[in-house]
């Protein structure tokens, strides 16, 4: 993707981007899941962590300009953080948090038995930093943590609402940990809500951020032709320094305490690491669309054939084999091709269903029964393969380190005479002394060969024994240690084991069997209802560590569905105590602490020091199932009425549920609306205009702590200054509201237009006859000429390429420094050139824009500080709201549009 920012003698020049975007094609919305924001930004693996919260802060507002670099969104930037979760989500938070916990504390643990071994055979080893770990457990809502970073962001909109070109017609809404719901939920609710208004564009394209795989679900049931995924492109095996030499190459527990080679000529590179600039991917549903659309058509159907209901079936049917609320079939793994499967069962049985296994998030169980009876025929023979692949894979390993073990060279020459890798351009160092090399090289290999291996026996006088005699190692042997498998599914008996083994309950306990059958039949209900129409229920949650078989689902047709109505979620320092192990409780309060770590408290039971980790056939323990304790919310309640009265004002405040925050900046047409709101001081729900909005509706209420015009706007970051004159304003956000029976709809809206296709056509073969090879198309526009380097350009995009990779690596999380410019965004690091202070005569500055960011300034709070925007504009009366004074603007409703949709609305892809 193309955003990166142009440097001229050293200095970084900030993208402009009230530019067309480089990537060809204009996002609309640019939605942000921030908690995939959050975590590589406070705690990286491929660089060292932040040294502390500001530094924290400053990295995520990097990374949001970064990906606004690439987006360039044109309407609406919408960040969403996760607020309390569904309790159907909190169990597997309550296993993640629990396991974090106790893996950070092994690791810390065998760090300093490994660094204590070290230092013991005289290793050499850089001083141990005083410095406290930071727990990953903190970016759970309710922690001072979250309300902090709330307010960063609070402020830091604000800023670039004031200073950034690409902001100036943004409308910004901030949901932020305090709005209960997921952060990708409560983003896919909005499009929803959206989607449900006459005002609505159908031809907007959406771009959300985020890596969770559940997001390209979650974009196919918006039904939306236009939506793009951006996310971090994946590099496996990416360098990762040592945690304790902070060299690379090496494990900490391969880690031999050797001295640091030099890096450079003077060493100048020492503390930086070979990093490389983050890259970034979009995944174009559209053209995920194009190839479901070719798997799933199905001929001679007795039913008129619907791709849009075809899609939803598909997305539900994707749940089976895994979702954060259910765990997955024993039968259907995905790696062994099981979405494959369940294609072909599906286009084999519809047939005979009548229709679709869904209609708009609702589930057809009768339909479904039929699905999974089928599926049932086949797992005895899957389970089989499954043993014969795994024993072939296995094999296969044997005699490969068989093979590399008897094609390994007997002596490897070390030091000036060690070989070296092809390719290699540095020039060749001449020997130096080589009769003591050669001389070195003998004696080591004498003494290798008179050093009796660790599996040689002795006789009675001491030498070696010719005969051996003792059995080898388990190390040294040849196959793995395997986890003990008691079930055996490839075994006759496999229902019965499994049951015993996992519920301790016979497997002819129809009862019970149908009673875990039940609770995973509602779990798909609520699964599916969760993506399409949003929370049916705050409090269900499937109450079971493991799956039933998938022969099991006999009479499910007959299962009630339904969901209790008006449930409510849980607050957020009650999330925090459903969620966290002992060891995190130091974000509680006192009182709600020593309810985790009292051996006499009412639910002691619930925060267990260690807890058993069931591989369940699986070969790493991050991949078993962690034997957690279900939480009892009545339990939990009571125990909590007890402390509720210790809690502080502050933690009151964190302990409530808010909502979202909009804003907007002095040019945007809602602003002077939004100003008036607050001048008249109307404590009353008023609608938002759709015309001044892009055709955006929802209510707008005062906000207690809202960003005003004309009033400073203090940095919660002190190493970034305040905004003393500010000209942006805030107002709290509530989306449309309609009843709780309502039915979104699951289909492409009216007048939207369908993407060009990209895919290659299924007659090309027919009518090709000119001989002309298929061209893919590559990025977003369909007529992009490709470019051809002559080889003086190859030489000079090589010498920049080598030029750059000398130059030291900056901490920052994947965007460049210049996105804020100065060194005053963050601490630099020891060995690192202080980058000049950005030139203001780098790019034209609009007469609108303002001064340089605040985020580019130095840091000194001065009284004579250059002042700001100034809020200079007079309200105009009412009658510059209605709706005449936008019609020339071109879009429905009057809200405005791209300049190149005035001409075709249609869009190249």
């Amino acid at each position: 993707l193309r955003s990166q920012a142009k440097e001229c003698n050293g200095v970084k020049a900030p993208i402009d981007t009230s530019k067309p975007n480089p990537n060809e094609v204009e996002f609309d919305n640019l939605y942000l899941d921030m908690n995939g924001i959050i975590h590589p930004c406070t705690h990286p693996e491929d660089k060292p962590a932040p040294k502390n919260e500001d530094e924290m802060m400053v990295a995520i507002f990097e990374y949001i300009d970064r990906i606004f670099n690439i987006v360039r969104p044109r309407r609406l930037l919408y960040m969403a953080i996760d607020g309390v979760a569904p309790r159907a989500k909190m169990n597997q938070q309550r296993s993640r948090r629990f396991r974090a916990s106790k893996e950070g504390m092994e690791a810390a643990e065998e760090k300093q038995k490994i660094r204590q071994e070290i230092l013991a055979k005289g290793g050499i080893l850089p001083p141990e930093e005083v410095k406290e770990r930071f727990d990953s457990n903190c970016i759970t809502p309710g922690t001072e943590f979250m309300d902090n970073l709330a307010k960063c962001l609070r402020y830091y909109i604000a800023d670039r609402l004031n200073s950034d070109p690409g902001w100036k017609n943004l409308t910004v809404i901030l949901s932020d940990a305090s709005a209960p719901g997921e952060g990708e939920h409560k983003i896919m609710d909005y499009i929803r809500r959206q989607r449900a208004q006459p005002n609505h564009d159908p031809n907007t394209h959406h771009c959300l951020c985020g890596a969770d795989a559940d997001l390209i679900m979650l974009g196919l049931a918006t039904h939306e032709p236009n939506f793009t995924i951006i996310r971090e492109e994946f590099k496996p095996n990416k360098p990762k320094p040592c945690s304790l030499c902070n060299q690379m190459g090496h494990e900490v527990k391969d880690c031999q305490g050797l001295p640091r080679e030099k890096q450079g000529k003077h060493d100048e590179f020492a503390d930086s690491l070979p990093m490389a600039e983050q890259e970034f991917i979009f995944i174009r549903l559209c053209v995920l669309r194009e190839y479901l659309e070719r798997e799933l058509t199905m001929a001679s159907l007795p039913f008129t054939f619907d791709f849009e209901r075809s899609v939803d079936d598909w997305v539900f049917m994707c749940f089976f084999v895994g979702n954060d609320f259910l765990p997955h079939l024993p039968s259907l793994e995905i790696r062994e091709g099981a979405i494959d499967r369940l294609v072909n069962i599906y286009k084999n049985v519809v047939h005979k269903t009548g229709g679709y296994l869904t209609e708009s998030g609702y589930v057809n169980l009768q339909r479904v029964q039929m699905i999974m009876l089928a599926v049932g025929e086949v797992e005895d023979s899957i389970f089989k393969k499954r043993k014969d692949d795994d024993d072939n894979f296995k094999r296969r390993q044997k005699e490969k380190r068989k093979r590399m073990k008897r094609d390994q060279p007997s002596f490897i020459p070390g030091g000036q005479f060690s070989p070296q890798a092809l390719g290699n351009r540095s020039s060749p160092q001449a020997i130096s002394n080589p009769r003591q090399a050669a001389f070195e090289m003998r004696m080591h290999d004498r003494q290798n060969s008179t050093t009796p291996s660790p599996n040689t026996s002795f006789t009675s006088d001491g030498s070696p024994s010719p005969a051996g005699g003792i059995k080898r190692k388990a190390e040294d042997s040849d196959s793995e240690p395997e986890p003990e498998d008691n079930i055996r599914l490839w075994e006759t008996g496999w229902k019965q084991r499994y049951y015993k083994n996992k519920f301790d309950v016979d497997a002819s306990d129809e009862k019970f069997r149908r009673k875990v059958v039940q609770s995973y039949v509602e779990g798909l209900c609520w699964v599916l209802r969760y993506y399409y129409q949003g929370c049916a229920s705050w409090n269900w949650y499937y109450p079971f560590h493991y799956a039933p078989f998938a022969s099991d689902f006999e009479g499910i047709a007959d299962m009630p569905s339904d969901f209790e109505k008006g449930s409510k979620p849980f607050k957020p320092l009650e999330q925090l105590m459903g969620v966290f192990p002992a060891a995190s409780g130091n974000f509680l309060p006192p009182t709600w602490r020593k309810l985790m770590t009292d051996p006499e408290s009412s639910i002691i039971d619930f925060y267990p020091e260690d807890f058993a980790i069931d591989l369940n056939g699986k070969k790493y323990a991050w991949q078993g199932v962690a034997l957690l304790p279900f939480v009892d919310e009545r339990r939990l309640r009571a125990a909590l009425e007890e402390v509720y009265p210790d809690l502080t004002p502050e933690e009151s405040r964190r302990n409530s549920l808010g909502g979202d925050v909009l804003f907007v900046g002095k040019h945007h047409p809602l602003c002077d609306f939004i100003v008036e709101q607050y001048k008249t001081k109307n404590t009353e729900p008023v609608d938002i205009p759709p015309e001044l909005c892009h055709g955006i509706q929802g209510k707008l209420t005062l906000n207690e702590n809202a960003v005003l015009p004309d009033q400073t706007v203090e940095s919660p970051v002190p190493m970034l200054r305040d905004l003393a004159q500010n000209s942006a304003v805030s107002i709290s956000f509530k989306d449309p509201q309609f009843d709780e029976d309502f039915v979104f709809k699951a289909i492409v809206l009216p007048g939207a237009k369908k993407p060009a296709p990209v895919l290659k056509p299924g007659d090309w073969e027919k009518t090709n006859n000119d001989g002309r090879p298929w061209r893919p198309q590559l990025g977003f526009n369909r007529d992009r000429k490709p470019v051809h380097l002559d080889q003086s350009a190859f030489r000079t995009l090589g010498f920049l390429t080598h030029k750059k990779k000398k130059m030291p690596g900056m901490y920052a999380t994947a965007v460049p420094l210049g996105t804020y410019g100065s060194p005053y965004a963050r601490p630099l690091l020891s060995g690192q050139q202080q980058i000049p202070k950005l030139l203001s005569n780098l790019r034209p500055q609009e007469a609108w824009r303002g001064p340089t960011p605040l985020f580019q300034q130095t840091p000194q709070r001065t009284a004579g500080a250059t002042p700001l925007l100034a809020w200079n504009r007079m309200l105009q009366s009412q009658n510059q709201y209605q709706p005449s004074q936008y019609q020339g603007l071109g879009g429905p409703m009057g809200y405005p549009q791209r300049p190149e949709d005035r001409m075709d609305r249609g869009r190249q892809v």
